[in-house]
């Protein structure tokens, strides 16, 4: 049993983590590189936020909302 313990922490730590550990030793050498996910992640939201606000402009420019005051029945 100890043995399958240890299968799954080698894999863990010698397969799986292996990027990061990559990762780490390059913010030695170069921040921006070693951060380049989360530049990508971030790339990627301020995309899929200006496509939004777009489609909101549009939906908005069509005039189908209900603008009332009182949008709920109990109000």
């Amino acid at each position: 049993m100890n043995d399958f313990f240890n299968g799954i922490a080698d894999l863990f730590v010698d397969v799986l983590f292996a990027p990061f550990d990559a990762l780490r030793a390059l913010e030695l050498e170069n921040w921006f590189s070693a951060n380049i996910m989360s530049w990508i992640f971030m790339a990627i939201g301020f995309v899929a936020f200006v496509y939004w606000m777009l489609e909101l402009k549009k939906y908005d420019a069509n005039g189908e909302e209900d603008k009332s005051i009182s949008s709920h029945s109990y109000l």
